[in-house]
């Protein structure tokens, strides 16, 4: 194969590439935000933290669905829960995903 690509380049390409646990981590992260209801959940999230009811209700989804999705959302560290009493309450585990959700918005609506 040839090498089109001058060595300074490639050192550079090879020093800065996440290693593949991260890069895992990283299809992981994309690829729970990839579904359509999750990202509603989570732009949800970022403006206020929320019980699965209310979720539910503000959405327009049933409550088993919501609930199902926190899960996954909940799985890859998105989302984090507290309970007050018996309700549960859900919020972004951290700012940051606001960010990377603006960065998508602002990329597409061009």
């Amino acid at each position: 194969m040839e090498k089109l690509i001058d060595i300074e380049t490639e050192n550079t390409v090879l020093r800065y590439l996440p290693r593949n646990a991260l890069l895992s981590k990283l299809a992981d992260f994309f690829s729970a935000c990839s579904d359509a209801t999750r990202a509603k959940i989570i732009c949800a999230l970022s403006l206020s933290e929320m019980c699965v009811s209310d979720l539910s209700r503000i959405l327009n989804i049933n409550q088993t669905t919501c609930s199902h999705q926190l899960r996954l959302l909940r799985a890859a560290d998105i989302v984090q829960q507290r309970r007050e009493g018996k309700v549960i309450f859900y919020s972004l585990k951290n700012r940051k995903i606001e960010e990377v959700l603006m960065a998508g918005v602002d990329f597409l609506d061009l």
